[in-house]
């Protein structure tokens, strides 16, 4: 159950949701058999026609979008999907689809249920099976957080199962209700689902900590089978969550190790601010394998990309800049929130003054002189500031820049005369159309060039590109509490 949206401006008839024209799902998918029917939309089985591969497509009658903001919602859903769509544990979009009465999101498909339906059918879990299944929620929350995320609607429904094997990957969905934020923006819109809202949103005054006490009711459940905080109507749950106490008493607890019950005490405190951020959950001692220490905290995502796009080669630069023009508004959405974000003055260019900024916020110890080398980096054209272009170029996540369509069509914007090779010619004509100035082309090429032929052939391109880059259901949209529903829960809170 999701809360009830109250003050919606109806629309006089369904509107276009998407700021451009798609092809009809209907040409490249068969729609098969329900996988789910949600609040605001019906999940199907779908088949692509050139492939036979299964996805599955989550389709939004336009008639349910009530208002402006319902639609800016489904808008906001897809691009955070792209944004988030390197992560194992998310699940992907693979595409959106709009036609006169629907949104079609065709997104990758799991086929082993919610984790909410594996919870009922067991009752619950041992502590070992809970421990690794806390890993990967709050492993997409800490994803999340540093890619300037939150989630604001976890719980066990939105966690689903890839296959029906015993220890199938579990993968998030539903970014409904999820925002983009930098660190320190405060929010006060109540959304959520009753059993796992966090005081401080209640009060209407939160940030990521939010996500946090919501991954520690779903792990209450998961050792209990019940929620920590409850009641027969949403404002008894309210109180209890303002205002109830931890029960570690009845059964099945005490069985339950210190251990678990320490890290449900610390990522179920009610001062957002002494509760446990997503890294040290995964590092408290009752989640952390004895062989396995986490990494340190994930960089933002802004600070961990530019780190590694100023590691880069000149030539790869300029294709990443080729790359992130040739990228559709929704697989670059993210990218730009994070921009208007650092662009305090919206100028539509980033100063070093704002970069400074935006970067110190996220890392209070980064210094100037690494902020300087990272501006110097991004702003390839040496005009002193970052504009958009250069900032989603410096900002690209690496998958996006090794798929091969992708690589194909850099490869073609360099190689003017589509003779298989970039001269030293092409490149000269490539940094004038890109308003670079580079007198050390021959260098360029020199360090790319394998075979010595003082050109560089495709299969070279590639394993530039690709060098040093690493590895890589229900819906619910925003929904406001109606409190009129609640008044004896106003009074006491």
């Amino acid at each position: 159950m999701t809360f009830n949206k109250t003050n919606s401006v109806r629309f006089s008839k369904p509107t276009s949701i998407l700021p451009y024209e798609t092809k009809n799902v209907n040409d490249l998918y068969t729609l098969g058999k329900k996988l789910g029917q949600g609040q605001y939309g019906t999940t199907y089985l779908c088949t692509e026609n050139s492939t036979g591969d299964k996805y599955a497509c989550k389709s939004i009658p336009k008639r349910k979008l009530l208002c402006r903001e319902d639609c800016d919602d489904v808008w906001n859903e897809i691009q955070i999907m792209h944004h988030l769509v390197e992560h194992p544990n998310v699940v992907s979009i693979k595409g959106t689809y709009e036609d006169s009465s629907n949104v079609h999101l065709v997104m990758e498909l799991c086929e082993g249920g919610e984790l909410f339906d594996r919870i009922v059918q067991r009752g619950q879990y041992s502590e070992r099976e809970a421990a690794r299944l806390m890993k990967t929620i709050i492993g997409v929350v800490e994803a999340c957080h540093s890619l300037g995320v939150i989630h604001r609607d976890l719980k066990p429904e939105n966690f689903l199962f890839e296959s029906t094997v015993e220890d199938s990957a579990l993968k998030a969905t539903d970014f409904g209700l999820s925002v983009f934020y930098q660190p320190g923006d405060t929010f006060s819109d109540v959304v959520g689902s009753p059993y796992y809202v966090a005081p401080e949103v209640l009060n209407k005054l939160y940030g990521p900590e939010a996500d946090v006490w919501s991954a520690g009711v779903i792990l209450y459940i998961l050792l209990s089978g019940v929620p920590p905080f409850w009641a027969e109507t949403d404002a008894g749950i309210f109180r209890q969550i303002l205002k109830g106490k931890l029960d570690f008493e009845t059964r099945p607890w005490p069985t339950i190790s210190e251990g678990a019950k320490d890290l449900i005490r610390k990522m179920l405190e009610r001062d957002p601010k002494a509760r446990l951020t997503a890294y040290q959950v995964l590092s408290h001692p009752w989640i952390v394998d004895d062989s396995k220490v986490p990494d340190k905290p994930l960089d933002s995502a802004v600070l961990s990309r530019l780190k590694h796009f100023s590691a880069m080669n000149k030539l790869k630069k300029m294709a990443c800049r080729v790359i992130a023009e040739r990228l559709s508004e929704e697989e670059i959405g993210g990218l730009k929130e994070l921009f208007k974000k650092i662009d305090k003055d919206n100028s539509g260019t980033i100063t070093f003054d704002e970069l400074k900024v935006g970067l110190l916020r996220v890392d209070s110890k980064i210094k100037e002189t690494e902020i300087e080398d990272l501006m110097h980096a991004a702003d390839v054209d040496d005009n002193g500031t970052i504009d958009y272009g250069e900032f989603v170029a410096a900002t690209l996540h690496l998958n996006k820049l090794e798929r091969e369509e992708n690589l194909a069509s850099a490869f073609a914007y360099f190689d003017k005369d589509g003779s298989g090779y970039i001269t030293i010619d092409e490149l000269q004509q490539a940094c004038i159309e890109l308003g670079l100035n580079d007198h050390h082309l021959e260098e360029m090429i020199k360090e790319i060039d394998q075979d010595n032929d003082g050109q560089i052939d495709y299969a070279e391109f590639v394993a530039m590109m690709r060098m040093g880059n690493g590895g890589g259901g229900r819906r619910t949209m925003r929904s406001i509490i109606n409190w009129e529903d609640a008044p004896e829960f106003l009074q006491d809170s």
